[in-house]
């Protein structure tokens, strides 16, 4: 089972292809807050709200000093489907090698419907400005996590960067 990040952990680097085959690297980023999102799969229910959440609240999150980046195994041209179909303003990124989500934790056992399976466990990573995990969250539901990640960072519609 992978190890699963604590606060205060360096976030593991990486690089991977975006919806359109060009590569993303965490480093792209250095010097912003970053919410890195894991999930199962593109083009069904539960990430599809949780996309459109993310993607509903961008400019919020933007305007308070946080990127986001959501990360699934899907390859680069079901995630242009998804952000097509979806209308997504959210950067996502392929890991179809599942490197990065299993180094983020965010892939392995976990309970479905009851039974014990191996798979994407619905993460949320946020990455301060120096690429040190602030808060790892795990097992998080599709419906309100964003809200909640909003609510728990004290981002009001008011905050803006300095």
């Amino acid at each position: 089972m992978t190890e699963r990040l604590q606060p205060g952990d360096t976030a593991p680097a990486f690089t991977l292809p975006d919806a359109d085959g060009n590569e993303v690297s965490l480093a792209d980023h250095k010097g912003r807050k970053v919410i890195v999102y894991f999930y199962p799969a593109a083009l069904t229910p539960g990430c599809t709200k949780q996309a459109c959440d993310f993607t509903d609240n961008l400019e919020l999150l933007a305007g308070a000093g946080y990127d986001v980046i959501g990360i699934s195994p899907d390859k680069p041209e079901k995630l242009a489907k998804f952000r097509e179909k979806e209308n997504l303003k959210v950067k996502l990124l392929a890991d179809p090698d599942k490197q990065v989500l299993e180094a983020y934790g965010a892939y392995g056992e976990k309970k479905m419907y009851g039974k014990t399976v191996v798979g994407v466990i619905r993460s949320t990573v946020i990455v301060d400005e120096d690429g040190k995990v602030e808060r790892a969250l795990y097992n998080v539901k599709a419906t309100g996590h964003v809200a909640k990640i909003i609510t728990d960072l004290g981002i009001s519609a008011g905050t803006r960067m300095r």
